[in-house]
């Protein structure tokens, strides 16, 4: 028996199974609760299964509809690759749900999204801050549709032949310590790394690749760096570092607040590269290609 689905339908289940409530799928998606209910009501029947069942004030899936949801990752994926295929040059519309680190997302994302509301209304940007490895996981179970992130020069992130990816920019980065520290401090990166061997190192807590740069830089000069904190937000490192508490790495062009500096790093040079990375296939998608031009474009 055959049985014809319609992939609108499928949308919504799966915007169930992520979201939690009705409700919250149908504020993601700009239509009303009746409708995601009545719409999930006719793909029970369609499919002849029981998909949703009370759950308090709200629903739960059921068992039938969580496997429904997992196929519906698929059947969708397909479908939009078809789309693109067959049609890349249609008018982008949709909503594209990009995970990426937060330089990235103020930088580069939030002025393409306000642009898109003058520019292009019919397309609608989904954001989620995660570190890189983060960003990936969800990238590679379709979570999401564009995956910000970066690597650096000196501790660079393995290839995925399943994953597209575009160069967006590269920005140096700096060794940020008490400005009543960094007097006469000069020389190559591991020459000022040494100077701060007896030192507390601040490593960040959601992505290993800061504790391989410290690492590999320290080892150049000869000793070992005692990484007793972690933090992910650079705010919280440079009060990590203005309350005497350690030293770690920081963006070159951020400006420091007072009582900190940033000693550059060369020989090696440290750079922090950013990317946007796809599912492979998936970046004729229109609304998807628009917004990795523009985001090209904007660096």
């Amino acid at each position: 028996m055959i049985v014809l689905v319609e992939t609108r339908r499928l949308q919504l289940l799966l915007e169930l199974s992520r979201q939690g409530s009705m409700r919250e799928v149908a504020d993601q998606l700009g239509i009303t609760t009746s409708t995601v209910s009545q719409q999930i009501a006719a793909l029970s029947r369609d499919i002849g299964a029981v998909l949703v069942e009370p759950d308090g004030r709200n629903v739960r899936l059921t068992p039938a509809g969580r496997r429904l949801a997992a196929h519906a990752v698929t059947i969708l994926a397909a479908v939009s690759t078809a789309r693109a295929d067959l049609d890349p040059g249609a008018a982008p519309a949709g909503t594209v749900r990009v995970s990426g680190f937060a330089t990235a997302i103020r930088r580069a994302l939030l002025p393409i999204i306000a642009d898109f509301g003058e520019t292009h209304a019919d397309v609608h940007v989904v954001v989620q801050e995660h570190e890189p490895a983060e960003a990936l996981a969800l990238l590679a179970i379709d979570d999401i549709d564009l995956a910000l992130t970066y690597d650096y020069n000196l501790a660079p992130a393995s290839s995925d032949p399943a994953v597209d990816t575009v160069s967006l920019w590269s920005t140096p980065w700096a060794l940020g310590v008490p400005a009543s520290a960094a007097a006469g401090i000069t020389g190559n990166a591991p020459d000022i790394f040494r100077a701060f061997r007896d030192h507390h190192w601040i490593g960040n807590s959601r992505n290993q690749a800061d504790e391989q740069v410290i690492k590999l830089i320290a080892s150049m000069a000869g000793f070992q760096p005692h990484l007793a904190h972690k933090a992910d937000s650079l705010d919280l490192v440079e009060d990590l570092i203005l309350a005497g508490m350690g030293v770690g790495l920081l963006p070159a062009d951020r400006a420091p607040r007072q009582g900190v500096a940033r000693l550059a790093l060369a020989d090696p040079d440290l750079l922090l590269r950013a990317y946007a990375q796809t599912r492979r296939g998936r970046s004729a998608w229109p609304p998807l290609a628009l917004l990795l031009r523009r985001l090209g474009s904007s660096n």
